[in-house]
């Protein structure tokens, strides 16, 4: 894979961006461009969207076909004039059709009831598409693979991807179809300052003489751009390599422990629980890892609970109760175990001067208490 993405992204950032790497085609995005007559052979492609005021998805939309070498160059044509959306090459979110093999991306139609669940069977979100999902749906792939270097094939790609959706665009749709985040009740406090939310307020205000938008929509376009590659350099650089940590800890688990309770992160201060939650349920055979033992800043060891949800305070297996809130001396009293330094008072997190201490704080709450079985997926409940 190119390592060479952060020096990459600079240029990404400058209007167009000058890519001209070589686009492969993978399932949904192997449609080919939809012809139109030109003016010139020569005429860069047309991407279609409305006028008027815009929103976060289709500057979303737009900015990810602009990083594809085949519209890099595009020009943006906005309007609600069917005659001039039929000169386009592509269109989002205006026409009220959504026809992926003419590159028509429209989802406000009454027909259109379409999420990444039915039109990408096997992945997981409900969440009806807007155009940013839609072009995602179908460029995505495509797109990441000449972000990151390298193949559509290639795992990491259909890993990012996932994560993206997850984690940026589907937030994106669900703003733009009007989907709230729960079910029913007052919010406990108001989001003011997501992508969309930043998005909108780049249009002219209700009272201001000049209400253009073409070039607070040009501003939009950069602005979520930047967000996208930005997110997506920290999953490529911050975010899979811990993964990949974890990964070899769940690997070498019986090293540690002949439990295979206990894991051990090579690297310290590695975001570990989203990773270990995925990972875990594909151990065989099936075991509940119940501590992650790692050095901290300043080179002491830790030994910290695996909580039994992803966002829960509880704890599969907490340190004792005889334990906690204990320091130094008192603690190695209590525990029988030299050179500990500290329990949290909520038995999740303890602290000893060795590796073995540490082991042996974990072994020792193992022995006192055998972990319990993990939720079938703990990352939904």
């Amino acid at each position: 894979m190119d390592r060479g993405f952060l020096r990459g992204l600079l240029p990404l950032l400058l209007w167009p961006p000058p890519f001209g790497v070589r686009h492969c085609m993978h399932s949904l995005e192997s449609v080919q461009p939809s012809k139109r007559p030109r003016s010139s052979p020569m005429a860069p492609p047309r991407i279609g969207t409305h006028n008027g005021t815009f929103h976060c998805d289709e500057a979303l939309a737009c900015a990810l076909l602009r990083l594809l070498p085949q519209y890099r160059d595009a020009e943006i044509v906005r309007t609600r004039d069917p005659q001039k959306l039929a000169t386009c090459d592509i269109v989002v979110d205006v026409g009220g059709e959504y026809d992926p093999q003419r590159h028509r991306y429209d989802h406000h139609q009454r027909s259109f009831t379409e999420s990444m669940s039915s039109l990408s069977p096997g992945k997981p979100w409900q969440t009806k598409l807007s155009s940013a999902g839609l072009i995602y749906l179908h460029f995505g792939h495509k797109l990441l693979a000449q972000l990151l270097g390298t193949s559509e094939e290639d795992s990491v790609v259909g890993i990012l991807y996932d994560k993206m959706y997850e984690n940026f665009v589907e937030e994106v749709d669900a703003v733009d179809n009007g989907i709230s985040q729960w079910e029913g009740g007052e919010p406990r406090y108001a989001l003011t300052t997501t992508l969309s939310a930043r998005v909108a307020r780049l249009n002219p205000t209700w009272n201001q003489p000049n209400q253009d938008t073409e070039a607070g929509f040009k501003r939009a376009m950069d602005l979520v751009r930047e967000e996208f590659l930005q997110r997506l350099d920290f999953y490529q650089h911050s975010w899979l390599p811990a993964r990949a940590l974890v990964e070899e800890a769940l690997a070498q688990r019986l090293q540690v422990d002949p439990s295979g309770e206990i894991i051990e992160l090579a690297k310290g201060g590695c975001p570990w629980k989203e990773h270990l939650y995925h990972l875990e349920s594909g151990l065989v055979p099936p075991v509940t890892i119940a501590f992650v033992i790692y050095t901290d800043q300043a080179g002491q060891w830790r030994v910290q609970c695996v909580p039994k949800e992803l966002h829960s305070f509880q704890s599969r297996l907490p340190l004792p109760e005889s334990w906690r809130g204990l320091r130094d001396e008192a603690l190695d009293q209590v525990s029988g175990i030299p050179g500990c330094i500290f329990v949290h008072a909520s038995g999740f997190i303890g602290g000893h001067h060795t590796r073995e201490g540490a082991l042996s704080m974990a072994r020792a709450t193992l022995a006192q208490h055998p972990a319990p079985m993990p939720p079938t997926n703990p990352l939904i409940q």
